[in-house]
């Protein structure tokens, strides 16, 4: 099984936020890998991975930044995969690392989530393979449908909870 997802973050204290993406890509049943590649104490190595990662048959890059927040934007540099970042939330409760991540210039784009939503990042990043992978997109939609289905039972539960104004 070779990886076709990459989720990168700039060190292993990201992975508490990281790991929803893990978890959303293992219940879609996509490979993917985890790294820490730092865009400040590893630069050639971030180069190097993203140079490489499409000959590699990675087709998305998953990456977390927090404070400086420059890698996804470095990777983004050098490769012609699609980079989706995620802020993590660290100085300024992650808007640094969000306005870094999405002030990208022109002709370096990254596709860009909420603070720690890495989540999100994996559901586009699995949006973004279903277009191509009817398997794929059957599963993304059940996903889809399940979040409607929690809705309505949330709903079916407000209705049970009782105030003396509560007109629903």
């Amino acid at each position: 099984m070779n990886p076709v997802v990459s989720i990168i973050m700039g060190s292993t204290s990201d992975m508490p936020v990281m790991e929803k993406a893990c978890k959303f890509l293992d219940e879609m049943q996509v490979p993917f890998e985890v790294n820490a590649l730092s865009a400040h104490r590893t630069p050639d190595a971030v180069e190097q991975f993203a140079r490489g990662a499409k000959d590699r048959g990675i087709k998305v890059i998953i990456a977390g930044a927090g404070m400086a927040a420059a890698l996804p934007g470095v990777i983004a540099a050098s490769t012609t995969l699609p980079v989706i970042g995620v802020p993590i939330k660290g100085m300024l409760d992650g808007l640094d690392a969000m306005l870094s991540i999405i002030q990208m210039p022109p002709g370096i784009p990254v596709a860009t989530v909420g603070v720690n939503g890495a989540q999100n990042a994996a559901i586009l990043a699995v949006e973004m393979m279903a277009l191509a992978d009817e398997a794929l997109a059957v599963r993304l939609a059940e996903f889809k449908s399940g979040l409607k289905a929690k809705i309505e039972k949330a709903n079916m539960e407000l209705a049970e909870v009782k105030y003396n104004f509560k007109t629903n």
